[in-house]
């Protein structure tokens, strides 16, 4: 009997040219067609300060207790300002919201059903009143269009004042990353304390995103309640842009990120901020002819390296074409194919600064997955593998244009009717190798000179769809460890944006997937692993739980759906009688006392 009832995906042969892999699929229960639901989880989205008790159906682990965290964009249109309706032209750019879902198991009984209780709130209630007053949105946006009736009067005046000042927590729309306990950066939080590690409970909570500011909001009722900018951890972090996944040390909880400075020359500075001194250091700052100003929203972290890649999302002007555009993705350069991806191995664990550099065909990516070393037992080098969701174009980025989503004024069709384009959004699953050659006895080799051209990474691992997709998350016991198992959300054209739910073993080549009904959109699954029956037990790096916040499109109702990672069958889902918005990313933090695995 099969043992995986759901469906399968097997991949064949790697391709020479082309990296691809051959698919199969045999699916249960006919063949789709294909659905789009309505706008539900993109209009309108109210909050619900709760908390509410969900209805649970099946049966969600007691191991699965603690409170997972979600945030992305809400509010899409307001209507009735000076203007008319306003309305948000990039997925990206909706007004932020934050939820909570409380997974609450019975201490004192083993064998009762867990509870689950929601909540949410926005993030951006000054922003939202101010679009409303105005007609008009006044802050820097990932890619919302401009108003056509600003004049080059207008954009030369927003060049020179620069940015809005800093209005206050619920003005910035800052809701992509959720992150517990970052170090160095004081809580605002009332009788709250610093943590001693990032998962050692909801001490505090922070919003990231890809500027130099993160946004703390209470844990309890999920209020924006502080900024704090880069700066704030080291004097030289002053330039605006920043990185919204951080990275963070699996064993220390050390925070990692980068700060770029516009200007001439641009100028990347990566940190790392300790959790047991809140200091801060200055790993490498990088400029120079060849580094460019780019859009850049995740990097790598190893266990000797920072692994730092500038795509080919070049930023106009050294970055001036921001606040001319008044949005990111206008300001971003036309796709270039000499326009390299360029890497940069960081030696994290000394004072090495770059150790080598590399570079890689165009491209573009959102996410990283992970990044593993292996050391070569004849010659002593370390090889440093990277997995990255990639893209060999910017076209993706356009894809999440609220008028594709939506099918509004045939934008729909006229964007996917493009064959190359429709290549280009194909996510892939992408492994770079970097060969770091072993230190001499005096230190230097493996630093390169001044004057040393970049290596060429080697791709030595490619999957495409249904094989993989985005938004990726994995074991986080296995960050930066060589690792198998892979979680992403893949698009086959059955709903909007995403449609399943894909484990893909990266050894094997073989993947499963989780599918709701017609119109179901998944969101990112967040993995919880088994914790052990006793002190010795080895427990599989599959062993554990999925959460994922999945959107019934044309019920205009959301579910959290709670899956057997081993599998990916479902055991439990928590019902709601609401919409709750197609977010980004999520965190699980445990209670205090995690609870014994059941």
């Amino acid at each position: 009997m099969d043992p995986y009832p759901r469906s399968k995906f097997f991949g064949g042969p790697k391709e020479k040219e082309e990296c691809d892999y051959y698919a199969t699929v045999e699916t249960v229960g006919g063949p789709y067609h294909e659905e789009w639901p309505n706008e539900a989880g993109f209009e309108g989205l109210t909050e619900v300060r709760g908390p509410v008790e969900l209805v649970v159906k099946g049966s969600i682990p007691t191991w699965a207790a603690g409170t997972l965290f979600r945030t992305g964009p809400g509010q899409y249109t307001i209507d009735d300002t000076p203007k008319g309706t306003f309305r948000t032209t990039h997925w990206f750019d909706g007004l932020g919201h934050t939820h909570k879902f409380n997974i609450i198991a019975d201490p004192t009984n083993a064998d009762a059903p867990v509870r689950v209780e929601y909540s949410s709130r926005r993030q951006s209630q000054a922003l939202y009143d101010d679009i409303k007053k105005t007609g008009r949105r006044h802050d820097i946006s990932f890619g919302q269009r401009i108003d056509p009736c600003v004049g080059i009067f207008a954009k030369i005046m927003s060049v020179w004042r620069g940015p809005p000042i800093d209005q206050g927590p619920d003005y910035n729309n800052i809701a992509v990353v959720v992150h517990g306990n970052v170090p160095g950066l004081p809580s605002n939080a009332k009788n709250t304390t610093q943590s001693a590690g990032h998962r050692g409970g909801n001490k505090s909570m922070w919003l990231t995103s890809d500027i130099g500011i993160m946004k703390e909001f209470d844990t309890q009722t999920l209020e924006p309640i502080g900024m704090a900018k880069q700066q704030t951890l080291h004097p030289l972090l002053k330039g605006p842009l920043s990185c919204a996944h951080a990275q963070r040390d699996p064993e220390t909880g050390d925070f990692f990120n980068y700060n770029l400075e516009l200007g001439y020359p641009p100028t990347y500075r990566i940190f790392r901020t300790s959790t047991s001194t809140g200091k801060t250091d200055i790993l490498a700052t990088l400029y120079g002819k060849d580094v460019k100003p780019a859009y850049i929203h995740s990097f790598f972290l190893s266990p000797s390296f920072v692994i730092f890649c500038i795509p080919s999302s070049h930023l106009g002007l050294m970055g001036v074409k921001i606040p001319w555009e008044g949005n990111m993705v206008d300001a971003i350069e036309p796709f270039d194919e000499s326009k390299s991806c360029k890497w940069f191995i960081i030696d994290r664990l000394g004072d090495r600064g770059v150790v080598a550099t590399f570079d890689s065909p165009a491209g573009f990516y959102f996410h990283s997955v992970n990044s593993f070393e292996q050391r070569d037992e004849f010659t002593g080098d370390i090889y440093v593998h990277c997995d990255v969701i990639q893209y060999p174009t910017l076209d993706v980025i356009r894809q999440f244009e609220m008028d594709v989503i939506l099918q509004r004024n045939d934008a729909t069709e006229n964007f996917w009717s493009d064959v190359a384009r429709t290549h280009n959004c194909q996510a892939r699953l992408t492994r770079w190798k970097f060969v770091i050659p072993k230190l001499d006895a005096d230190g230097e080799k493996g630093k390169p000179k001044e004057s040393s051209p970049s290596k060429k990474a080697e791709n030595i691992l490619e999957f495409r769809p249904p094989l993989a997709g985005e938004l990726p998350t994995i074991n986080p016991a296995y960050a930066t460890k060589k690792y198998r198992f892979m979680y992403t959300t893949v698009s086959r054209g059955f709903s909007t944006l995403f449609d399943c739910i894909v484990k893909t073993n990266l050894d094997t080549r073989e993947a499963l997937y989780w599918e709701g009904k017609k119109g179901d959109t998944p969101g990112e699954a967040i993995f919880i692993q088994r914790p052990r029956s006793y002190e010795k037990e080895e427990v599989a790096e599959d062993d554990g739980m999925l959460l994922s916040v999945v959107l019934d499109g044309h019920g205009k109702k959301s579910y959290l759906v709670c899956l057997d990672a081993r599998n990916m069958l479902e055991l439990g889902r928590a019902e709601c009688d609401f919409a709750i918005a197609i977010g980004f990313h999520g965190l699980h933090m445990p209670p205090e006392t995690p609870p014994e695995a059941s």
